[in-house]
């Protein structure tokens, strides 16, 4: 009785404070687990009364978790977890009953490290039948992709080059003009691949991306249908032309066959490759690397839907997805069949991969942090529809007609820039230096609010930039003239001989891109880390670190690196978050050393 008196004295200080004690899963969870272990069932509802102060609060999931915690638990968390929980968030525990602390927990470190050594309670769980750490029953979960706190960022508007700008203005909100160009960039890079390069890291990349787009059901991401027609033209040629070659071997297979005994004087005809450009993801393990290789090591694979990838690649004859980590870096691909003791291999891959999903379908691809796809990928999250938005075109214009007809036209400069050209971007020494210097600022705060989880996504995504320059850059030269254009930002390269410049006889280019370009992609990188921090909640977290609130992130984001409690509760009045949560958020932030007190009072700096 005396400490479920207590507790109701705590219950009461946390209710008048208006303070929320568990605003991650890991506090939500060892909130459960103490007042479970210590007061059982009484405790169910001074759970819910505790639980209710939080925005995220839902009754059925605080029910599940309590329950689960009432059978699983091993009474490993007390009743002094709470205690420091409340003192954390700025409740005074004084007047109700500190002596719990002391008496079930050892000492206050050991509730701090029960606090922090589980996932984060904003962390929207993906995996609905993974099993807890608990006598393996299942852990409550939260809702995938519920909308952070803060708004996620969009691109900022820019006169991008052709066909880019053509296509934009038919996103008819900004996320979906985001996730136009996005898918652009991918199609178009894709299918440029060996014949544009960069230098970065003591090797060359072309660009090659691997975009998913992750959003709500019926949220607008069907719009990457149309960037497909952008690039079919390039698609069908092959198709054609390997036609075309299969019927000519069929035939000469005919005739061959056809030559009875002669046959072992005239050598077999060779089945020619089944060259594409669009590769299927519902595909084997060999049947992508085939895929792959017939196609000279180019190639898109453009999925709708990331469960077909998922699928494919947990299939007993999958197991590929070692073949999109490796094609992001154009490492050599191969295989070699036991059967028919056939061996074959492509020394470089430029390959790109556009998808689009669900929150949910994120994890089944995707199954942690740690699995080297997540770094790889250029994510960009969908807000859900709030509104009904008129589906009626008041000009009944028909998209499909549209992009197909950009398709067509730019067919051939893409089909001449394949054939003819090689270029290579080569940044200004000004330029490299604001490309570090924005990332080296985007790689500290992503150490500072995520723990080191993040700093692999930055480093790649640098890649990924400057491969969207590269593009850009290409495009913009397209624009003004097609491959082969000299003009203030290309150049024959350093080994062309001067006899094939003076004839006119030059295929390849060192290529610049202006500083507006350079700063319009550049300036892109930002909301993409903060997309990125958003679906990393969706994940699982892994046993190297703690997962961050990435709602906690995008709130301190914003407040720049020094900042007064003044200007920090009125961003929280902003964005109608609970003053106590944000000061609870701060006092953990001050205890991990990753946020110091200013030399002013009420002022804070950020350790970066």
């Amino acid at each position: 009785m005396e400490t479920i008196e207590s507790l109701r004295l705590l219950t009461e200080a946390i209710e008048g404070a208006g303070a929320d004690i568990a605003p991650t899963y890991s506090e939500y969870l060892q909130l459960a687990f103490a007042l479970a272990a210590d007061c059982g069932e009484a405790g169910r509802v001074y759970f819910h009364r505790i639980c209710r102060l939080s925005p995220k609060y839902r009754g059925a999931d605080a029910e599940k978790l309590y329950s689960n915690a009432l059978h699983t638990g091993r009474g490993d968390v007390h009743l002094g977890t709470v205690y420091w929980l409340a003192a954390q968030a700025g409740v005074d525990t004084d007047l109700c009953g500190g002596e719990p602390v002391q008496k079930n927990v050892n000492n206050v470190n050991d509730a701090k490290m029960h606090a922090m050594q589980s996932p984060s309670h904003t962390h929207a769980r993906a995996y609905n039948t993974k099993k807890g750490n608990r006598g393996g029953e299942d852990m409550p979960e939260e809702p995938v992709g519920t909308d952070p706190l803060v708004p996620l960022p969009v691109f900022d508007g820019y006169g991008w080059p052709e066909p880019l700008r053509s296509i934009l203005p038919y996103g008819t909100t900004q996320p979906r003009r985001d996730v136009l160009l996005l898918g652009a960039l991918t199609a178009l890079g894709t299918c440029m691949g060996k014949n544009v390069i960069c230098s970065y890291g003591g090797k060359y990349i072309s660009p090659c991306l691997q975009t998913f787009i992750v959003a709500p059901a019926a949220s607008g991401k069907g719009v990457l249908s149309f960037v497909r027609l952008l690039v079919a033209p390039v698609h069908d040629e092959m198709r054609r032309q390997a036609n075309e070659q299969m019927e000519a071997y069929r035939k000469e297979r005919l005739a061959y066959s056809a030559l009875g005994k002669e046959r072992g004087n005239v050598p077999p005809p060779v089945m020619p490759p089944n060259r594409m450009f669009f590769i299927s993801g519902n595909n084997t393990g060999t049947g992508i690397l085939e895929n792959i290789m017939d196609s000279d090591g180019n190639g898109l694979i453009f999925e709708p839907e990331a469960d077909t990838l998922s699928a494919s690649i947990a299939s007993d004859y999958g197991h590929w997805s070692d073949t999109l980590r490796k094609c992001f870096d154009h490492e050599r691909l191969s295989y070699n069949r036991r059967t028919d003791h056939e061996y074959r291999e492509v020394a470089k891959s430029y390959v790109g991969v556009l998808i689009s999903g669900t929150p949910a379908q994120v994890a089944p691809l995707i199954p942690s942090a740690e699995n080297g796809l997540f770094s790889r990928q250029l994510f960009y999250s969908m807000p859900a529809v709030r509104d009904w938005q008129n589906q009626f075109d008041t000009d009944e214009a028909n998209l499909e007609t549209v992009f197909a007809a950009l398709g067509r036209q730019w067919k051939k400069p893409l089909e001449d820039l394949r054939k003819n050209c090689l270029y290579r971007l080569e940044l200004t020494a000004a330029q490299r230096d604001e490309f570090n210097a924005v990332f080296d600022g985007l790689f500290r705060r992503a150490g500072w609010s995520n723990g080191g989880e993040m700093n692999s996504s930055v480093a790649r995504l640098a890649v990924n930039v400057l491969r969207m320059q590269a593009v850009v850059a290409v495009l913009r030269v397209l624009e003004q003239g097609g491959p082969g254009a000299i003009g203030t930002l290309t150049r024959p390269a350093k080994d062309v001989p001067a006899d094939n410049v003076k004839d006119g006889i030059v295929t390849r280019w060192s290529l610049g891109i202006s500083t507006e370009d350079f700063r319009a992609v550049l300036a892109m990188a930002e909301p993409l880390v903060r997309h990125t921090q958003y679906i990393l909640t969706f994940l699982p977290v892994t046993e190297v670190n703690r997962r961050s609130s990435a709602n906690r992130d995008a709130f301190f984001d914003g407040l720049g690196t020094e900042f007064t409690r003044a200007e920090m509760l009125a961003r929280a009045e902003e964005l109608h978050i609970n003053p106590n949560t944000v000061l609870s958020w701060l006092q953990r932030l001050v205890a991990q050393g990753l946020v110091e007190h200013g030399e002013k009072t009420g002022s804070y700096r950020k350790r970066i």
